[in-house]
Order: C-alpha cells, then structure tokens, then sequence
C-alpha cells in the first residue's frame, strides 16, 4: 500500500469514500434526530494552512540521524511531520481540520534494522530527544502525540514489515512489528493459517500496535485478544534488547510478557513477535437476529458465552443503533422487496418484536464443515429462547462485507459539521445494563449541555464468560468555534460515569495521553506506582512517548 494514497486528513485512501447516494434515509433519519437544518458545514482540512513549530534539530542532528537510517529514509518535510503528528481521534482529525497543530515531531525516521532502532534511541539518550514509536497511525487515544519539552523523533516502523517464519508444528508466525494487517493475513492465508484479528483499523494498523495497545479483533470470543495471541516478544529499550521466551506457558514468575504488551512505546519499541495461529476455516456462517429489548439480547449472549459452544462473534446493537443501522440500508425496490418486507413485518410482530423498537444481533460461527452448522444450531437455539427473531443470512452477510468501512463515513459527517466519536468500557454481566444506562445518559447530557441534540448508540462487542464489552458511538451538531471542547466535555463525563459505575478505563483501545489522566483510577496508587518502577528500569531518561500510559519524565 502507497502511503501517497492515505487520506492524510482523515481515514483510509483517497479513492474510497462511504457513498450515501443509494442510501435514501440517513439524512433524514440524522437531520431528524440531531436538528440538523442541511446547512452545516464542518471546518475543511488544507495542508497549506497548518503552521507548524519549527523544527528544532541541526544540521548537525540531522547528520547524525542520516548516517543511522540514511538521507531517503528520514524526513522533516511539512508534511511528513503534519502526518505523523496525531492520530485518527476526532479531536486529531479536527485539530488538522481547524489547522490547529501544537505539537509536531521534528524529524520522522523510518528505521531499516533493529539494529537501527537500537541506535537511534541510543542518539536519543545522548541529545536528549524523546522517540515515538509510529505503527500503522490509527491511535485513537492521543498516543503520538509529540508531548514534552525535547525534541521529538516519529519512529515509523513502515521498513520493518517481513514474516520472517511460519511454524506449521507449532502453528506460530514471527513477523516485524511494522507489518500491516492484511499483508500478515495474507502470508498466513497462503500457509492455510489465520491470526484471527480483524479490527475495524485492521486495514491500516500493524502488528506492533496491535500489542502496544492490547487491542482485540471483531472474531475475538473466538481467537481471543491479540494479548491472548502472543507467544514471544522483542523490545528495544533505551537499556538494551528484552525478549521473553518461545514458551507456550510459564510459571516463572509474574509474566515479563504481560508487563510488554500494552506499554504505548513508554518503555520501548517493539520490533519482532511470535503469534499463535488458527487454520484458516473453511466455513463462516453470519446471521441477523433481532430482539425485542437490549437486554434480552444480553441475557442470550451471557447464554452463549456460558454454553459449551459459544460463535465466534456476537454484536448486539441496542435500539438507537439498530435504527441506524436501518437508515443507513442500501434502498430496495420492487413487489418482491416490498412482499418481504411485510411477511416479515407480520412475523416480527407475532414475536412480540417492533421493527421501530428492536435491537439487532450479528452473530458469527467460523470453523470446519462440521462444527460451523452445530455451533450455529447451537446459538441459534439460545437465541430462540430468549424470543429473538431469525432475519437469515442476508444481514450478518451486509454486515461482513462492510466492516471495514463504517471509519470511511466519518470524513462525510465531519464534512457536514457533525460530531462523531467513539468511546468502549467492560464490565461483568451483573452490571452490564446498569453501566450501559449510566454511560449513555453521561454522553446525552454532555451534549445536550452545549445546546444541541443527542444521538447515543451502543453495542455489546467482546463478550466472556464473566462479562462483555460496551462500545458507544454518540453524534451531535458541532458547536461552531467549539469543536474540540464540546468533544472534551462529552469524554470527560462519560469517563468519569464508567470509572464511578465499574467498568474499565479501556478495553480494546489504550490508555495513550486521553486516558492517562484515569489511569490511577484504574489500577490504584501502589499500581501505578509500580508501572513507574518499570518505566524507570527501560527507560530512565524519559526518552520514550513521553507523556502517554504515564506523565511525563523518567
């Protein structure tokens, strides 16, 4: 992939977009729902325009970073730093929008070699330059932030994208951390393996910053999280290389492994990682279900996760989103269209269920021939008895064919001066609907104290045995002059809702500079204070995303 094709000011490439033309109800569900009178427009991202701090390294640094990498391999352009310089956050894509970049990196270096990697931090340490480790860009937590008082190196791990083995006894792959999802998928693919791991950034994201964030994929009741995924790590530090052992379990200790994987680049650069794989299946089965209340749907996927053959992915959308999910429906036409509509219709309401009022469940079985029809017989009947309504194939199937595009659809919002963001917690399943209530009427009131209309709408996305995940998205009209405020004030409450109701800072998404200020919430002073311990022996000298899991400094 060209990184001359990215969409520097918002998401994916320049030749997609989400196109609305043959979806007829959107706007007017989304006029009707936030007061939008067609008029608004949202500020408009020009290069040109964005004033940078200059860069603070010599010529002489400069140098010095060019006999590492070499000349082709280091830029201080405008917009290599513009690029590098935040991530893919609404407040990041209209900090580029308003023109309004604080912080920049002063160089962006893409290292060839751990070897490089290693040298580079060393320099850093010497001039006393904090190092930002770059994967794929598609942070949505403020974690590249170029924060502190040093100058400030992007370290771009783009070179380092190989497999470098396939263990088919074992079934492990070794890959450079820089290499991007569907490149690793493919390789794995050809081999007759699948990681598994397919979050919504997975186009655009790498390896490294998978497990630099402790991020978790649309199939993960099935595959697990990507820390679930990890056998073997390689770090570099600004004290030396660390790397755990090619294990697939230890009882040695408290695990070095663990105290690795979601460290945002605080303590070091991950370079290398041995993954645990799965044979590529050769069925997938995607349904569409609806239900007659969130909570019923809640009630079947507990069921589920508590059976003995749970799918691979259940996604509960409450009732705000499932009527979304309806104005955002490609038209049909026809008797035949209009015919099915209405048995349909007839059938729902023999349930108990109303179309206006129902909560849509995708749900997922991946496998062989033999167990993909049993575990979605399985789930089906689980389904069944908490009264939901079968749609077929034809929903789960939409669904699957356009999970990587929703993030296209912001850039269309954000054109037409709306608000969007997105925000994810979990819990235990006895305080899963509690929290969602809590949650949701945190962000609706926090809009609505800026003067303009809600829209909130959740859905249930990881589930466990214990409990499950909850990922809102909330849109509003933006408040002219106000953009990044009225989203500060929304993130503030909602955060301080789920830390008061029990549920955790982040669940997939990181902790990065937004979270940070929580993050003592979450683990406590005596943890936090051991984290710090941990950034000390990697990193003494505060070189490391200052700034970000932690404050800044050694």
């Amino acid at each position: 992939m060209s990184r001359d094709n990215l969409r520097w000011w918002g998401w994916g490439t320049l030749d997609q977009t989400y196109d609305l033309s043959e979806r007829p109800g959107f706007w007017p569900f989304l006029s009707e729902e936030l007061g939008l009178t067609g008029e608004e427009r949202g500020p408009q991202a020009d290069l040109d325009r964005i004033t940078l701090p200059a860069s603070r390294l010599s010529p002489d640094d400069l140098d010095a970073l060019t006999a590492i990498v070499g000349a082709e391999h280091l830029s201080a352009e405008h917009k290599a730093r513009v690029t590098h310089a935040v991530g893919k956050s609404y407040p990041d894509l209209m900090r580029l929008r308003l023109g309004q970049i604080e912080h920049a990196p002063d160089v962006v270096v893409w290292p060839g070699s751990e070897e490089e990697v290693a040298a580079l931090l060393a320099l850093a340490v010497r001039r006393h330059w904090s190092v930002i480790p770059f994967g794929g860009g598609s942070s949505v937590t403020g974690g590249l932030t170029a924060l502190g008082e040093w100058p400030a190196i992007s370290l771009d791990l783009a070179r380092l994208n190989q497999v470098l083995a396939v263990d088919p006894i074992s079934h492990t792959v070794t890959a450079q951390a820089g290499i991007l999802g569907p490149a690793l998928e493919q390789a794995l693919n050809v081999e007759g393996f699948t990681l598994g791991h397919f979050p919504q950034s997975f186009e655009f994201s790498t390896l490294g910053g998978w497990i630099a964030t402790r991020a978790a994929g649309q199939q993960s009741i099935r595959y697990g999280k990507i820390e679930d995924m990890v056998e073997w790590l390689r770090m570099v530090t600004p004290q030396g290389v660390i790397e755990t052992r090619h294990v697939p379990a230890s009882a040695a200790g408290p695990s070095l492994k663990e105290m690795l994987v979601g460290s945002e680049g605080a303590f070091g650069v991950i370079t290398q990682a041995t993954m645990r794989l799965r044979p590529l299946p050769t069925l997938r089965d995607t349904r569409g279900l609806l239900f007659r209340s969130f909570a019923d749907g809640v009630a079947a996927i507990r069921a589920m996760m508590q059976s003995d053959r749970p799918p691979a992915m259940a996604r509960l959308s409450d009732v705000a989103e499932t009527r979304a999910y309806q104005a955002l429906s490609p038209a049909r036409h026809g008797r035949a269209a209009r015919l099915t509509r209405t048995i349909g219709t007839r059938l729902m309401k023999r349930r108990g269920i109303e179309l206006h009022g129902a909560c849509l469940m995708i749900l997922g079985c991946e496998g062989d021939e033999q167990s993909v029809p049993e575990d979605m017989d399985a789930a089906l009947t689980v389904c069944a008895a908490q009264g939901a309504f079968h749609l077929g194939r034809s929903p789960g199937e939409a669904w699957y064919a356009e999970r990587f595009a929703l993030p296209y659809l912001r850039d269309v919002l954000l054109d037409h001066g709306v608000l969007v963001d997105t925000l994810e917690t979990a819990t235990t399943w006895d305080n899963l609907l509690p929290l969602y209530q809590a949650v949701g009427q945190a962000i609706a009131e926090a809009i609505e104290a800026e003067g303009v209309k809600p829209l909130v709408m959740c859905h249930v996305s990881h589930a466990y045995t214990d409990g499950a995940s909850l990922y809102y998205t909330f849109l509003a009209r933006q408040v002219a002059g106000r953009e990044i405020a009225q989203w500060e004030l929304i993130k503030r409450r909602a955060t301080e809702t789920i830390m008061q109701h029990g549920g955790t800072l982040s669940h997939h998404h990181g902790v990065g500079s937004d979270h940070r200020p929580w993050l003592e919430r979450e683990h406590g002073p005596l943890g936090v204070a051991a984290l710090r311990a941990l950034k000390h022996t990697f990193d003494p000298y505060g070189v490391m995303n200052p700034g970000k899991l932690l404050e800044q400094g050694p």
